[in-house]
């Protein structure tokens, strides 16, 4: 077992961190009681008494809306416990994990920041990360005033985790506290190794914390998550959201699976209601069995057109080669130029033609480690797929026919390439 203490891998201020306490966590709301502890408007809010029977009537989930006057649960207990439901399939370990194992927040990006809040002290401390991988763990650390350490992921197509390198850089470099992983991982579709995440916990004298970001593993075979596995690592956070195969991005909930010292501990630093109740009602129906039925109809239709989108790409000419995995809702493919070589200034070009003259936006990844050339692109709907692959052969054409380049503004470029959005 890693030498993790998070009496001295924490900082000190958020241990002694007495949390945010409301009347209501000693008293619970029982439908009886009058409420005039949270200077709420008893009058409700201004929406017509139709408008939450209106949200339920095609039959989803019951959302009271005319409650919205009241603060939401802080705790969300019972979210929290359909959240362990799902995870406790028991593949990776017999024990079980609970509430108590459970911080919910605002997307994965919540957890993110809030882990480096909890752990790294400004100006001094910094976290590992393995480039291509997702940019809001660099974006928020540079928010916190928190310093950076690449390793970079093994070349493409594998883009496995450099354990070797990694568990030396922990070891000869001071004050790394978190290191982020993704798997599968974004933009390179590729699902981490077990094993390889394990040698990382493991590693003998590293006092800190391995964060694996399993935004997309619904998308990987069954049995792949490691949420559970938390169970058996102290040191181990698992972040997960509902924005992917759930298709919920739109009301932002994420989870993070972890040790109960340290989610008391990321519960404590949260706002005192960063859920909101349609949020949370919204989840709860997601992860019911009616809404685990309908998520996994939506991504088996995911997993056809995915699967044609590689047929169809290694058909047309101008693509490339496949740069990563396909265990998510993307693909990473290069864009070749006129000498059949991935190439940045052509895979911009495309990219720039698909939105201007096609109405397809994917992403321009060409400037990530080991993605020159690519792009990335996300698997739609059946009638999606088919104008992208249309889109795409005409926007390559355009791009050959003015001899593999289009102008393009330097600035623009860096804007381009260095978003973060997911």
């Amino acid at each position: 077992m890693a030498p993790f203490n998070l009496q001295t891998c924490a900082r000190p201020n958020i241990l002694a961190l007495e949390p945010y306490r409301c009347a209501r966590d000693d008293y619970k709301d029982d439908g009886k009681n009058i409420l005039l502890d949270a200077n709420e408007n008893a009058y409700g809010p201004p929406l017509p008494k139709s408008a939450g029977a209106a949200v339920s009537a095609s039959g989803g989930p019951e959302i009271d809306l005319l409650g919205l006057h009241r603060y939401p649960d802080p705790h969300q207990h019972d979210l929290k416990q359909l959240l362990c439901n799902l995870r406790n399939t028991h593949h990776h370990t017999s024990k079980t994990i609970t509430p108590e194992n459970l911080f919910v927040g605002v997307g994965s990006d919540e957890a993110i920041d809030a882990l480096l809040r909890c752990f790294c002290v400004p100006g001094q401390d910094r976290i590992l990360v393995c480039p291509p991988t997702y940019g809001m763990y660099s974006v928020s650390a540079q928010v916190n005033d928190v310093g950076l350490v690449k390793v970079p992921l093994l070349p493409a197509p594998s883009f496995a985790l450099d354990v070797e390198k990694i568990n030396a850089t922990l070891s000869s470099e001071q004050g790394i506290k978190l290191a982020y992983l993704c798997s599968p991982g974004n933009p390179t579709g590729s699902l981490l190794a077990k094993e390889d995440v394990q040698r990382i916990l493991e590693h003998p004298t590293w006092n800190g914390i391995v964060v694996l970001d399993e935004a997309y593993i619904d998308f990987s075979r069954d049995g792949s998550s490691l949420a559970e596995w938390v169970a058996e690592w102290p040191n181990l956070v698992v972040m997960q959201t509902l924005s992917k195969a759930f298709g919920m991005a739109g009301i932002r909930l994420g989870a993070a699976f972890t040790s109960p010292p340290i989610a008391q501990l990321l519960n404590s630093l949260k706002a005192p209601y960063n859920v909101s109740s349609p949020t949370s009602a919204l989840a709860a129906y997601a992860i019911s069995a009616d809404g685990l039925s309908a998520m996994r109809a939506n991504r088996q239709k995911i997993v056809t057109q995915r699967e044609r989108l590689l047929k169809e790409l290694a058909r047309i000419e101008g693509v490339g080669r496949l740069r990563g995995g396909t265990e998510s809702n993307f693909l990473l493919f290069e864009m070749l130029n006129s000498k059949g070589q991935p190439d940045n200034v052509t895979a911009l070009s495309v990219y720039e033609t698909l939105a201007e003259s096609q109405g397809v936006v994917v992403r321009f990844r060409g400037k990530e480690h080991c993605c020159l050339g690519c792009l990335r692109i996300t698997v739609g709907t059946e009638q999606e797929v088919t104008r992208f692959l249309s889109a795409l052969e005409k926007s390559l054409s355009e791009v050959r026919s003015a001899k593999g380049s289009l102008p393009v503004d330097e600035a623009a470029k860096e804007v381009q390439a260095s978003g973060v959005v997911a």
